[in-house]
């Protein structure tokens, strides 16, 4: 049969698709701002037809109604990674966490979290039937391959994207259709601390490197300090608006890349129409699951793969918290510890975690004697390589745990450099 013809019957409201959602399932959602909104909100308007729906994705932009207290017994979120919307229903106990890397979850769902239904966010099909699955494909892609029953909320403001990252309408169950805008990450406020530490990651960046970048203010600060390096690299979990500027600049050409030369490789994408605009349809930017994308051992085939990362808190031994506040979970492991491990193995790649150094507007130090109670160490100090703050950086490999305390202390805030350096006299010199 024709796809066209198939379209057609696919075709239905978002009301009707989510009442083939069947209770005792495990549902799927696309990640981040590709959210299937307009499915996602109908399944939750439509809780009380559900019993024992159990609700699993990592980062959440949409409205998560399935974590408000009335959804027990009937929907019920499990987290692989906590974001503003989820945080307080998994720290009330009315939603789960369960800790992951990033690069295991398609594995996970083939095997301890086996998919029912997938609901997914795509691009219109093309000629031969063929939908993108446009921003997100990390693990998305991999729940719908492995789905019994897929939802597609297939919405023409959807950025095509190549790569890996393609779906058939013959594989859709339900197909509903929208035209709204994509959910958007505004680019975060980047202040004198902000520019300070990524003015020091810089130093540590060599021409000819690959990036991978997370979220928030200092990657983008990194960035910014970045514009007169020469033949950088994209190969991250994700990236945002700041780099389509590097890129525009010619900073950004992959063209010393090791694998995919001449392309920037992602798993999937949060930033503004500017971004999404900038991907669309754009052969030097490819998708790929994240089982790919985040697995150490192909990391490590980037030449020159650099890091960069942020925490929580770092205790003067090197652990690294960047997920929980004491036993109250605030994130997730994300790919942190994916590429930290995958540019431990590049030939010249490092790794960097940077912070500023204070928290809770100066009140509390990032660098600290012991991780809060409770606190998960989420880069253990056997990996962990660079830290920086505004106040310098610290090579922590091969050194040992007083050489670890002392270069921490120097690049800790002054204002909490007197106490650290107490526990240091305790702890190294029986003082």
């Amino acid at each position: 049969m024709d796809w066209k013809e198939l379209y057609k019957q696919k075709l239905t409201t978002a009301e009707e698709a989510v009442k083939h959602i069947p209770s005792n399932c495990r549902v799927v959602t696309g990640h981040a701002a590709g959210e299937p909104t307009v499915v996602v909100d109908a399944m939750t308007a439509n809780y009380m037809q559900y019993e024992n729906v159990e609700v699993v994705h990592m980062v959440a932009m949409g409205s998560c109604g399935y974590c408000r207290p009335e959804m027990k017994g009937h929907l019920r979120h499990n987290a692989l990674f906590v974001g503003g919307g989820t945080r307080e229903a998994v720290n009330d106990g009315r939603a789960d966490f369960s800790p992951t890397f990033f690069y295991e979850v398609p594995r996970l769902f083939k095997t301890e979290l086996p998919v029912d239904v997938a609901l997914i966010q795509v691009s219109p099909p093309d000629n031969h039937g063929y939908c993108s699955y446009g921003i997100s494909c990390d693990f998305t892609k991999p729940a719908a391959d492995c789905a019994r029953l897929i939802i597609a909320q297939i919405n023409d403001q959807m950025p095509r994207t190549f790569g890996d990252n393609f779906i058939h309408v013959s594989d859709i169950d339900y197909i509903v259709e929208v035209s709204e805008p994509l959910l958007e990450l505004q680019p975060p406020e980047i202040g004198e601390v902000e520019r300070a530490v990524g003015k020091y990651c810089a130093e540590l960046i060599e021409d000819g490197s690959t990036l991978q970048l997370g979220i928030g203010a200092i990657p983008d600060a990194v960035l910014l300090s970045l514009r007169d390096k020469k033949d950088l690299g994209i190969h991250s979990e994700m990236f945002s608006d700041g780099v389509v500027e590097l890129y525009n600049m010619g900073v950004i050409n992959n063209s010393k890349k090791s694998i995919h030369k001449g392309k920037m490789v992602v798993t999937f994408l949060m930033g503004t129409k500017k971004l999404y605009e900038f991907v669309n349809d754009n052969p030097e930017v490819e998708m790929y699951p994240v089982d790919y994308v985040n697995d150490p051992m192909v990391v490590m085939k980037n030449k020159k793969m650099v890091s960069i990362n942020s925490c929580l808190q770092v205790d003067l031994m090197g652990q690294i918290c960047a997920e929980s506040i004491g036993l109250k979970q605030f994130s997730g492991v994300g790919g942190q510890v994916d590429y930290i491990r995958g540019t431990a193995m590049s030939e010249d790649g490092i790794s960097i975690i940077a912070m500023p150094s204070t928290a809770s507007k100066g009140k509390l130090s990032r660098i600290v004697p012991v991780l809060d109670s409770g606190s998960a160490v989420t880069t253990s100090r056997n990996d962990v390589q660079y830290i920086v703050t505004e106040y310098g950086i610290a090579n922590l490999k091969g050194k040992t745990l007083k050489q670890r305390a002392e270069a921490l202390i120097k690049i800790a805030h002054p204002d909490f450099r007197e106490d650290l350096s107490k526990e240091y006299e305790s702890r190294f010199n029986g003082k």
